[in-house]
Parts: structure tokens; sequence; C-alpha cells
């Protein structure tokens, strides 16, 4: 064997045994962060620091904040390690008024739970009380509002259940312009028609009206009043086709042109 080269793996030696110390170092130095790592970790999870500190709640109008959090469960003794994020989500999402909920964790200690509520289509009057109805037909009686609400319709004579329903349904259809533009809406069966009703609108104006073209004769509703005189008021009748009938006069009904069709 060459001398030469006997000579260069023997000065190699030591360069060899420095650089497996420094690995065997780093594996140490890094072994002793994992394991210090786990012991901050395993003594937060352990210590009060690991508590909910504070509870935010977005996008809730109907709902208190206090009755929110309540429903998920989640006070300032949870930890929040023990927060199951799916589960509060799916329980907050049976209440009646949320349409959707997402529960979110901003490390340390502070929970998010946003929210979208079902909307808000009408009012309903009971023993002059008045209480929201939702998209879904659900009257919540445990909502009841103070004073005569001016935000949407108000339901009168109603009872709960598959007409009210089909009611919220065809309010649901028309435009925010003309369902807010409704102040009043009494149901009035008839003897032909179980379905009839009553509108009364912001602007003076009556309608009379069924539930079974309701929506779809009601969305021309500004076209119709355009063709009126604002200052005599009486009643719109969308029963069959559409006619206009002067409260003072007694004059024969005005038929009212539909430049869009009765579709």
């Amino acid at each position: 064997m060459d001398k030469g080269k006997i000579v260069a793996l023997e000065d190699r030696i030591p360069k060899l045994k420095e650089q497996r110390r420094r690995k065997a170092n780093r594996r140490l130095i890094f072994l002793l962060f994992l394991f210090f790592t786990m012991i901050v970790i395993v003594a937060y999870g352990q210590s009060p620091l690991s508590h909910v500190k504070k509870i935010t709640v977005k996008g809730n109008e109907l709902l208190s904040a206090s009755e929110i959090i309540k429903n998920t469960g989640i006070s300032k003794k949870t930890n929040i390690w023990s927060i199951k994020k799916e589960t509060i989500t799916h329980d907050l999402q049976k209440l009646s008024v949320i349409k959707k909920a997402e529960v979110k964790i901003n490390w340390p200690n502070t929970v998010i739970i946003e929210i979208k509520e079902r909307n808000k289509i009408a009012y309903y009057e009971l023993d002059k009380s008045y209480y929201p109805v939702l998209e879904n037909g659900k009257v919540l009686k445990d909502r009841q509002v103070a004073e005569i609400p001016v935000n949407a319709p108000i339901l009168f004579k109603f009872d709960e259940g598959s007409i009210l329903k089909e009611m919220v349904s065809a309010l649901e259809e028309l435009p925010d312009e003309i369902r807010n533009a409704i102040s009043e809406i009494h149901y009035t069966p008839k003897k032909t028609d179980d379905y009839h009703i009553s509108l009364f609108m912001n602007d003076g104006f009556e309608v009379s009206a069924t539930l079974r073209t309701f929506s779809k004769k009601m969305i021309h509703y500004p076209s119709i009043i355009s063709q009126l005189d604002p200052s005599i008021k009486g009643i719109i009748d969308l029963e069959v086709g559409s006619y206009f009938k002067a409260y003072e006069l007694e004059a024969e009904d005005t038929k009212i042109e539909n430049d869009k069709g009765e579709g």
C-alpha cells in the first residue's frame, strides 16, 4: 500500500471524530429542546394559563352573546385543549335561530364563535304582543317585542302550521323593497278560498290576494301603484286579474293593466 495514502487517512481521523462529536451534540440539543418543550406544553395544559380567558361572539342579533355561550358549555374554567369545535358547532346549529355556526380558537386562550342567524321575515301577533318569525316559519315566542314593529310585516290571525309557513315562504320570495312596503297581513279565509289574505301597505293601499298566487302577483306591486292616483286610496284586488276599487267611490272596479303580464 502506498505510504502517502496511509498518512492522508490518518490525517482525516481527527476530522471524522470532530464531525461525529458535532453531530452527537446537535442530536443531544434537539432531544433536550424537545424534552423541555413537552414539559412546557404539559405544564401549560395543567395550569390555569390554559383556561379560556376570552369568548367572542360575532354575527348574532336575535340571540344574545350570553345565550350562545351558555349553549356551547364553554366557561372561563374550560381547558382550551378540551374544546371540541365540531361538537359545539353541531349543538349550536340545532337552535332554530342559527343557520350556520363556526368555532375558532386563537391561541393561547381565546375562543371565537361566528354564527349566521336565519332571516327574520315577519312578526307574529298574539294577544297584542309581537314575536319574530324566521324564514323556516318558526315563531320565536321567547323573543317578545315591546313596541309595534316597523321593520317587517306583522301577521294577524294566523295559526302556527302550514298556512303560516306558506305565508312566510311567499314573503321570502319577494324583493326586500316590496316586503318592507307591507305593514300588516291578515289571514281572512273565505268559503271559496281558504288561502285568502288581506294586506295593508305602508303607502295606504289595501291588497286582497290569495296565497296561491300571492308572490307571483305581488312582485308587480310597484308597477300597479304607478298607474294609480296616490291621493285616492282603496283596495287592489289580486285574486283574479288586477283590479282597483277606491274606498270612497261606488263606481265600478277599475282594471289595472300589468305591463309585465300576469304570468
